[in-house]
Protein backbone atom coordinates (compact mmCIF):
# COMPACT_ATOMS: atom_id res chain seq x y z
CA UNK A 1 0.00 0.00 0.00
CA UNK A 2 1.61 3.27 -0.93
CA UNK A 3 0.72 6.89 0.33
CA UNK A 4 1.08 9.96 -2.22
CA UNK A 5 0.97 13.18 -0.32
CA UNK A 6 -0.66 16.34 -2.06
CA UNK A 7 0.27 19.61 -1.03
CA UNK A 8 -2.30 22.43 -1.81
CA UNK A 9 -3.48 26.10 -0.06
CA UNK A 10 -0.05 26.75 1.29
CA UNK A 11 0.26 24.30 4.39
CA UNK A 12 -2.38 21.48 3.52
CA UNK A 13 -1.40 18.34 3.12
CA UNK A 14 -3.97 15.65 1.57
CA UNK A 15 -3.78 12.24 0.84
CA UNK A 16 -4.12 9.52 -2.26
CA UNK A 17 -3.74 5.75 -0.13
CA UNK A 18 -3.35 2.97 -3.26
CA UNK A 19 -3.14 -0.31 -3.78
CA UNK A 20 -3.27 -2.29 -6.66
CA UNK A 21 -4.48 -0.20 -8.86
CA UNK A 22 -7.09 1.47 -6.64
CA UNK A 23 -7.37 4.37 -4.22
CA UNK A 24 -9.07 6.24 -1.63
CA UNK A 25 -9.01 9.92 -1.45
CA UNK A 26 -8.52 12.09 1.64
CA UNK A 27 -9.02 15.28 2.63
CA UNK A 28 -8.87 16.30 -1.81
CA UNK A 29 -8.12 19.49 -1.36
CA UNK A 30 -6.30 19.21 -4.81
CA UNK A 31 -8.78 17.45 -6.43
CA UNK A 32 -7.34 18.30 -10.13
CA UNK A 33 -3.47 16.97 -9.28
CA UNK A 34 -5.12 13.80 -7.55
CA UNK A 35 -7.38 12.92 -10.85
CA UNK A 36 -4.35 13.82 -13.03
CA UNK A 37 -2.31 11.78 -11.03
CA UNK A 38 -4.63 8.68 -10.78
CA UNK A 39 -4.61 8.99 -14.62
CA UNK A 40 -1.13 9.25 -15.24
CA UNK A 41 -0.61 6.03 -12.75
CA UNK A 42 -4.17 4.16 -14.44
CA UNK A 43 -5.32 4.53 -10.42
CA UNK A 44 -9.07 4.32 -9.86
CA UNK A 45 -9.97 6.11 -6.85
CA UNK A 46 -12.92 4.17 -5.03
CA UNK A 47 -13.46 6.35 -2.37
CA UNK A 48 -13.14 10.13 -1.05
CA UNK A 49 -13.53 10.81 2.20
CA UNK A 50 -12.05 13.10 4.94
CA UNK A 51 -10.41 13.37 8.58
CA UNK A 52 -12.67 15.43 9.55
CA UNK A 53 -15.19 18.21 8.47
CA UNK A 54 -13.44 21.70 8.51
CA UNK A 55 -13.88 23.12 5.16
CA UNK A 56 -9.90 22.83 3.99
CA UNK A 57 -10.34 19.66 4.32
CA UNK A 58 -13.82 18.99 2.33
CA UNK A 59 -13.52 21.77 -0.47
CA UNK A 60 -12.23 19.19 -3.09
CA UNK A 61 -14.77 16.48 -2.12
CA UNK A 62 -17.42 17.44 -4.78
CA UNK A 63 -14.54 18.31 -7.75
CA UNK A 64 -13.00 14.95 -7.33
CA UNK A 65 -16.33 12.69 -6.71
CA UNK A 66 -17.11 14.59 -10.09
CA UNK A 67 -13.52 13.83 -12.07
CA UNK A 68 -13.99 10.31 -10.66
CA UNK A 69 -17.25 8.75 -10.06
CA UNK A 70 -16.49 7.56 -6.58
CA UNK A 71 -18.32 6.97 -3.53
CA UNK A 72 -18.46 9.40 -0.71
CA UNK A 73 -17.71 8.17 2.48
CA UNK A 74 -19.06 10.78 5.10
CA UNK A 75 -16.50 10.81 7.91
CA UNK A 76 -19.41 11.69 10.59
CA UNK A 77 -20.61 8.06 10.15
CA UNK A 78 -17.27 6.04 10.70
CA UNK A 79 -17.52 3.37 13.68
CA UNK A 80 -13.95 2.42 15.24
CA UNK A 81 -12.33 -0.09 13.62
CA UNK A 82 -14.24 0.05 10.86
CA UNK A 83 -12.49 -1.67 7.73
CA UNK A 84 -12.09 0.17 4.27
CA UNK A 85 -10.93 -2.25 2.05
CA UNK A 86 -8.91 -1.04 -1.19
CA UNK A 87 -8.37 -4.64 -3.08
CA UNK A 88 -6.99 -7.70 -1.88
CA UNK A 89 -5.59 -8.04 1.47
CA UNK A 90 -4.94 -4.12 0.95
CA UNK A 91 -7.38 -2.35 3.79
CA UNK A 92 -7.40 1.18 5.84
CA UNK A 93 -8.91 1.23 9.71
CA UNK A 94 -10.79 3.78 10.87
CA UNK A 95 -9.43 4.94 14.34
CA UNK A 96 -12.51 7.32 16.06
CA UNK A 97 -10.26 10.54 17.61
CA UNK A 98 -12.42 13.40 18.43
CA UNK A 99 -10.69 16.16 20.22
CA UNK A 100 -9.90 18.66 17.42
CA UNK A 101 -13.10 18.21 16.09
CA UNK A 102 -15.75 15.72 17.64
CA UNK A 103 -15.64 13.95 14.27
CA UNK A 104 -12.22 14.20 13.52
CA UNK A 105 -10.52 10.65 12.21
CA UNK A 106 -7.26 8.85 11.77
CA UNK A 107 -6.82 5.83 9.30
CA UNK A 108 -4.06 3.32 10.08
CA UNK A 109 -2.75 1.45 7.11
CA UNK A 110 0.36 -1.10 7.51
CA UNK A 111 2.47 0.73 9.05
CA UNK A 112 0.84 4.80 9.03
CA UNK A 113 -1.47 6.52 9.67
CA UNK A 114 -2.79 9.54 8.26
CA UNK A 115 -3.81 12.07 11.56
CA UNK A 116 -5.64 14.99 10.12
CA UNK A 117 -5.38 17.81 12.57
CA UNK A 118 -5.24 15.59 15.48
CA UNK A 119 -1.54 15.16 15.70
CA UNK A 120 0.65 16.93 13.74
CA UNK A 121 4.41 16.66 13.04
CA UNK A 122 6.10 17.99 16.61
CA UNK A 123 2.39 19.32 17.72
CA UNK A 124 -1.31 18.89 17.72
CA UNK A 125 -4.22 20.82 16.43
CA UNK A 126 -5.88 22.84 18.55
CA UNK A 127 -9.07 21.63 20.78
CA UNK A 128 -11.66 23.45 18.73
CA UNK A 129 -14.27 20.67 20.35
CA UNK A 130 -13.46 22.24 23.88
CA UNK A 131 -13.40 18.41 25.16
CA UNK A 132 -9.85 17.56 25.88
CA UNK A 133 -10.43 14.85 27.98
CA UNK A 134 -11.61 13.22 24.68
CA UNK A 135 -8.45 14.44 22.96
CA UNK A 136 -6.10 13.13 25.49
CA UNK A 137 -7.45 9.67 24.81
CA UNK A 138 -7.37 10.38 21.19
CA UNK A 139 -4.08 10.98 21.41
CA UNK A 140 -3.03 8.34 23.87
CA UNK A 141 -4.67 5.86 21.36
CA UNK A 142 -2.00 6.62 18.64
CA UNK A 143 0.87 6.78 20.86
CA UNK A 144 0.06 3.41 21.74
CA UNK A 145 1.08 2.54 17.72
CA UNK A 146 4.15 0.67 16.77
CA UNK A 147 7.27 3.30 17.17
CA UNK A 148 7.68 3.14 13.46
CA UNK A 149 4.42 3.82 12.18
CA UNK A 150 4.75 6.63 9.87
CA UNK A 151 3.04 9.92 10.82
CA UNK A 152 1.28 11.30 7.81
CA UNK A 153 -0.91 15.03 9.25
CA UNK A 154 -3.06 17.33 8.07
CA UNK A 155 -0.75 20.26 7.48
CA UNK A 156 2.88 21.20 7.25
CA UNK A 157 3.18 23.16 10.70
CA UNK A 158 7.09 21.91 11.19
CA UNK A 159 8.96 24.95 11.56
CA UNK A 160 6.64 27.00 13.78
CA UNK A 161 6.35 23.38 15.70
CA UNK A 162 9.64 22.83 16.38
CA UNK A 163 10.74 26.61 17.60
CA UNK A 164 7.57 26.39 20.23
CA UNK A 165 9.32 22.61 21.14
CA UNK A 166 12.45 24.46 21.73
CA UNK A 167 10.48 27.10 23.83
CA UNK A 168 8.65 24.52 25.84
CA UNK A 169 11.46 22.40 26.24
CA UNK A 170 14.63 24.03 25.41
CA UNK A 171 17.16 21.15 26.62
CA UNK A 172 15.55 18.61 24.26
CA UNK A 173 18.74 16.93 22.35
CA UNK A 174 16.10 15.22 19.82
CA UNK A 175 14.69 18.55 18.41
CA UNK A 176 18.00 19.17 15.77
CA UNK A 177 17.97 15.96 14.74
CA UNK A 178 14.25 15.72 14.28
CA UNK A 179 14.55 19.08 12.52
CA UNK A 180 17.37 17.62 10.05
CA UNK A 181 15.05 14.01 9.22
CA UNK A 182 12.13 15.19 8.84
CA UNK A 183 11.32 15.31 5.00
CA UNK A 184 9.99 18.37 3.00
CA UNK A 185 8.38 16.31 0.66
CA UNK A 186 6.63 14.25 1.45
CA UNK A 187 6.81 15.31 4.77
CA UNK A 188 6.56 12.52 7.31
CA UNK A 189 7.97 11.76 10.48
CA UNK A 190 7.19 9.07 12.89
CA UNK A 191 5.35 7.57 16.63
CA UNK A 192 8.59 7.60 18.17
CA UNK A 193 10.00 10.84 16.74
CA UNK A 194 6.73 12.12 17.85
CA UNK A 195 7.17 10.73 20.94
CA UNK A 196 11.03 12.02 21.14
CA UNK A 197 10.18 15.70 20.52
CA UNK A 198 6.57 16.37 20.47
CA UNK A 199 5.74 18.60 23.65
CA UNK A 200 2.04 18.15 24.09
CA UNK A 201 2.37 13.93 23.65
CA UNK A 202 5.64 14.01 25.82
CA UNK A 203 3.18 14.87 28.61
CA UNK A 204 4.96 11.94 31.14
CA UNK A 205 8.28 12.87 30.24
CA UNK A 206 10.53 13.57 33.49
CA UNK A 207 11.47 17.16 31.62
CA UNK A 208 8.02 18.31 31.09
CA UNK A 209 6.89 16.57 34.51
CA UNK A 210 9.14 19.16 35.94
CA UNK A 211 8.39 22.27 34.22
CA UNK A 212 4.92 21.73 34.92
CA UNK A 213 5.75 21.62 38.83
CA UNK A 214 8.04 24.84 38.69
CA UNK A 215 4.89 26.70 37.22
CA UNK A 216 2.83 25.44 39.69
CA UNK A 217 0.53 23.59 37.07
CA UNK A 218 -1.57 20.04 37.70
CA UNK A 219 0.91 17.55 36.68
CA UNK A 220 -0.24 14.56 39.18
CA UNK A 221 -1.88 12.31 36.45
CA UNK A 222 -0.77 12.28 32.49
CA UNK A 223 -4.69 13.87 31.89
CA UNK A 224 -3.68 16.46 33.74
CA UNK A 225 -0.35 17.51 32.62
CA UNK A 226 -1.57 17.45 28.77
CA UNK A 227 -4.91 19.87 29.65
CA UNK A 228 -1.72 22.27 31.48
CA UNK A 229 -0.05 22.17 28.32
CA UNK A 230 -2.87 22.94 26.22
CA UNK A 231 -3.91 25.41 28.23
CA UNK A 232 -0.80 27.14 28.76
CA UNK A 233 1.16 26.56 25.38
Amino acid sequence: MEVKQFRYASDNLGYLVHAQGKGIAIDAGAPGEMADYCRNQDIEILYVTNTHTHGDHTSGNQALLEKTGAEFLDCRQFSQGQIIALSSGQELEVLLTPGHTMDSVCFKGDGFVITGDTLFNATVGNCFSGDLDAFYNSLKQLMALPGDTRVFAGHDYVEAALQEAVSIEPGNPDIDGYRAAIGKEPVVSTIADELKVNPYIRFNAPTIVQLLKERNLPSHTGAERFTALMEVF
